[in-house]
């Protein structure tokens, strides 16, 4: 049985709730423990992350989705439901966090904010703006910076064309979107394996709907290869 909390109170006006899925194992990393784990800055990387999160007000629940058999986990982190139901891959841990949410007391109106856990540098501030620039729209959105590099395509090892950057954007996290239409956005395509869905706002388009997106913040990156442990920390010594 997941780690759960108290039940929500059932309320008419819809409420945020964060969703951290933590069960992968961060192979591109090259650590030995899970990437998620591996300390920065005197904490371990999710720390850094639930500490944000917490200190948003206007999130009522953070749920973080570890797998079933994580053992770093020795007690519920304060503020925060452990549920143990990860699954293989990104989509599927999503899928059975919204399920537990949902056993939980949590309302298909409600918001959902699903963040990285490996994005340790996200700050309250772009978790608020965010809040602010969804809450009122039909679909939600997501964080997403604005491509600021030239694209290139590869073919054999060289380049074989480059691409029109002016409408393009990299995905962040959190991506915001109502409980209900995201888990059936997740659940048509669960009998394919998830395909196609690469985050949250994907799943949403592929059941026709069009995300906003929010700017967020070249510090909002995603810790993914050795040398990101080095430029995270060095963010994170040098905020107050």
């Amino acid at each position: 049985m997941p780690d759960a909390p108290s039940q929500l109170t059932p309320s008419p006006v819809p409420r945020c709730h964060a969703l951290l899925p933590c069960a992968g194992k961060g192979s591109r990393a090259g650590t030995d423990l899970p990437k998620q784990y591996q300390p920065i800055a005197g904490q371990p990387m999710v720390m850094h992350t639930l500490s944000a999160l917490r200190a948003v007000p206007r999130l009522d629940l953070c749920v973080m989705v570890v797998a079933p058999d994580d053992a770093w986990w020795t007690s519920q982190p304060v503020g925060t439901a452990l549920a143990r139901c990860g699954g293989a891959t990104r989509a599927e841990s999503v899928f059975n966090g919204l399920k537990f949410l949902q056993e939980n007391g949590a309302h298909p109106g409600d918001w959902v904010l699903v963040h990285d856990a490996a994005r340790c540098l996200v700050t309250p501030a772009q978790v608020e703006a965010l809040i602010d620039a969804c809450w009122n729209d039909e679909v939600g959105g997501l964080l997403a910076l604005p491509l600021p590099d030239t694209l290139k395509v590869e073919a054999s090892g060289r380049v074989a064309a480059t691409i029109e950057r002016g409408d393009k954007w990299l995905a962040q996290t959190p991506q915001m979107f109502r409980l209900g239409a995201l888990h059936t956005a997740l659940a048509a395509t669960e009998g394919r394996s998830f395909a196609g869905v690469t985050d949250e706002a994907s799943a949403m388009e592929q059941a026709g709907h069009r995300p906003l997106l929010v700017r967020g913040s070249a510090q909002n990156f995603k810790v993914t290869y050795a040398e990101d442990f080095a430029l995270a920390e060095a963010v994170l010594r040098s905020r107050p």
